[in-house]
């Protein structure tokens, strides 16, 4: 428990410290604070995962939106790859996740960027988490045609 103006909550510190509407460089501020706050690894997952979905609703007016949504979902993949349980079911066996959005938007993202290669080294790393296996294909797919593609240029000379 956690003691509040009102009282006490359940709710740790880093769950509560960054309100719904929020936007921007607030946004960024809190997200950063609530990461340095006690909470549990899921709270710091839900943390980052809706930092990036806001900033993936702002990216038109707010320009280092999408920069930022890069280093919040990679630090959320650390963050699943360090402790898994902060996005799997407890107590399930065997162990299943919870869809995760973040990773899989910064991965449609590098893919819409022609970022091909960063894109599938990210889902590779996904599947671990019984996501991103239909990215894996398809990314893998365009690497090798971009790859080929540049070797025959390379070979025209």
């Amino acid at each position: 428990m956690w003691l509040t103006p009102e009282g006490s909550t359940s709710a740790t510190p880093a769950s509560q410290h960054v309100p719904f509407d929020v936007r921007g460089e607030e946004l960024v501020v809190r997200v950063w604070k609530a990461l340095e706050l006690p909470g549990s690894a899921m709270d710091y997952h839900f943390v980052l995962q809706n930092a990036v979905d806001r900033l993936w609703g702002v990216r038109g007016s707010f320009p280092a939106a999408l920069e930022l949504l890069e280093v919040f979902a990679l630090l959320d993949l650390e963050l699943m790859e360090a402790a898994p349980q902060a996005v799997s079911f407890d107590g399930a066996d065997p162990v299943s996740f919870v869809r995760v959005t973040s990773v899989p938007r910064l991965i449609g993202l590098l893919e819409r960027e022609g970022a091909f290669s960063e894109a599938l080294a990210v889902a590779k790393r996904l599947t671990r988490f019984e996501q991103g296996e239909d990215a894996v294909g398809r990314l893998a797919e365009k690497a090798g045609a971009l790859a080929a593609e540049a070797a025959d240029a390379d070979g025209e000379w």
